[in-house]
């Protein structure tokens, strides 16, 4: 079909204000932000009338918000506070994979890359603010190469954009091989031409952003050794799920069940849409960044990251965990029983940045309902009842094999060290990890993976504690209490600790002011439980 065939079409999308036309993708502008792409990319719905718009799934997400999440903003100018000797190289890799727009057009002209000046309310300019508060966008991901995906070198953002393109237009990779008219009409209105390119739906590509090593700052220029600090993408590979060919994006953007377009301008149905709804757990976050929207430029819809953060609560209670309360007892010494925890996830669960825990609250109750044990309860301020790193910065929780004292509260967590064994919620300051039982996958043998990945502190030594969850033996004290007793258990998971935001009270800089300020306000909301099991014992 020859170009001037689809100026007709082209001409109607424009008419009925479904493509704006601002500007085309050059060499020297090789990004646009997402709304280009909502343009076209929308009014698409199912047989039974759900939305399945790609444009608008990707807005409500945490990747198209990555640039604007005030957590992470604040955890920057965290670290620059504490090592401004570093501030260049600390910002040019925290914008690598949160700004990647911006970051990759910094590189390219002077080399240095730059957060807050791109931020809302920064002192860069609009187009360059635009890009980077577009976070994980629709140009970008669809624009990295194939070229070394899933090796050591594509990690902590070593993905690939092209640096020029070919006369036919700079080329971005989607899954499906493109339809002609499709093909011009994106040409035309963006300066992009789709290629088919698998690498889309592969794990490796996820891995370039999603593996994240660090090495701590230490004074005289020295550097402290390779620190892990979230890998989900070698959890992945350690199990049953790399095994049986389930990739990332099989759980994350699940498919529509049925044939729609892509595109709601001259789009021909497609077997196997990916949804781009990204759902995660940052349940928190997305809820945050619904409630502050306006001081922080959130363009999605309030109704759509309502959405968003309901199917990440779903998503949650549904594809995490199982509990069950087994193997219950009562004796001369009182009450005995198991509680087993089941991971679902195709990762350690939680994974990925430190901040998230998991954690079992347990309650047992008399036969008039009195209560007479608890482990583990949520309180309004975000922490933790009986949690040791709760209480005190510089303790933590163990690992427990068996619970029989209130105090005691099982959580799933990873915690850092640094060079002198202080623990510590700073990202370059971390030397080690002293303590990580977060739950390991089905399938997950550490002996038999790299130590990058490996469980850390006493889990190591509990036989109960290996792949595809945990069991914690709880006995409580029953002497005067009436039968029959009634245990439940339930799984918790909070995707911001209360320590890691509290730390960040130190600080006084508006970043770090900002989000201590939205998180004791949402603190209350900061948690939830996942799974839960309840037994009765006779």
């Amino acid at each position: 079909m020859s170009e001037r065939f689809l100026v007709v079409p082209f001409l109607v999308a424009l008419l009925l204000g479904t493509m704006p036309v601002i500007q085309v993708a050059t060499d020297e502008a090789p990004f646009l932000t997402g709304d280009r792409c909502i343009g076209c990319h929308k009014g698409v719905e199912n047989a039974a009338g759900v939305d399945v718009s790609i444009g608008l799934d990707w807005r409500a997400s945490m990747m198209a918000n990555s640039g604007r999440d005030p957590y992470w903003q604040a955890a920057v100018r965290r670290e620059v506070m504490d090592h401004p000797e570093a501030a260049g190289a600390i910002e040019d890799k925290c914008s690598r994979c949160h700004m990647p727009m911006a970051n990759e057009l910094d590189r390219r002209a002077d080399g240095v890359a730059r957060v807050f000046a791109h931020a809302r309310g920064g002192a860069g300019t609009p187009e360059m603010q635009g890009l980077a508060n577009d976070g994980v966008s629709c140009s970008l991901c669809h624009q990295i190469r194939p070229d070394g995906l899933g090796t050591e070198a594509s990690y902590v953002g070593g993905f690939t954009i092209a640096s020029d393109g070919p006369a036919a237009g700079r080329a971005v990779f989607g899954p499906f091989s493109p339809d002609e008219g499709d093909a011009g009409i994106m040409h035309s209105a963006t300066g992009y031409r789709p290629e088919e390119g698998d690498h889309v739906q592969s794990s490796e590509l996820c891995a370039s952003c999603h593996t994240l090593f660090t090495h701590a700052i230490r004074g005289g220029g020295m550097e402290g050794p390779e620190f892990p600090e979230q890998v989900p993408y070698q959890e992945w590979a350690a199990s049953r799920y790399a095994a049986e060919g389930r990739s990332c994006q099989d759980c994350h953007m699940p498919v529509v069940e049925e044939p729609v377009a892509v595109t709601g301008v001259l789009g021909q149905p497609r077997e196997d849409v990916s949804r781009h709804v990204f759902r995660g757990g940052n349940f928190f976050m997305l809820r945050l960044l619904n409630r502050y929207r306006g001081e922080l430029g959130v363009v999605a819809l309030p109704q759509e990251l309502t959405l968003s953060a309901q199917r990440a609560s779903e998503h949650l209670r549904t594809a995490t965990a199982v509990l069950a309360v087994e193997n219950a007892t009562v004796g001369e010494d009182g009450l005995g029983f198991d509680v087993v925890v089941s991971n679902r996830a195709g990762h350690k669960f939680p994974t990925a940045y430190p901040s998230r825990r998991a954690w079992l609250r347990v309650t047992v109750r008399d036969a008039d309902g009195g209560l007479i044990f608890e482990s583990g309860a949520f309180q309004h301020d975000g922490s933790i009842a009986g949690n040791d790193n709760d209480r005190d910065p510089s303790r933590y929780e163990p690992h427990y094999e068996e619970i029989d004292d209130p105090s005691e509260v099982q959580i799933y967590e990873a915690i850092m060290v640094d060079q002198n064994g202080e623990v510590t919620t700073g990202l370059m300051r971390a030397d080690r990890w002293i303590k990580d039982n977060r739950l390991l996958p089905e399938g997950f043998d550490p002996a038999g993976r790299e130590s990058r990945i490996g469980v850390r502190g006493d889990a190591r030594a509990d036989a109960s504690f290996a792949a595809g969850g945990d069991r914690v033996r709880y006995r409580v004290p029953s002497a005067g209490a009436s039968r029959p007793f009634t245990v439940v258990a339930e799984l918790w998971f909070q995707p911001v600790a209360y320590r890691w935001a509290e730390n960040l009270s130190a600080y006084d800089a508006f970043e770090t002011d900002r989000f201590v300020r939205y998180y004791r306000s949402m603190a209350s909301a900061s948690a939830m439980p996942l799974a839960r099991s309840e037994r009765t014992v006779r």
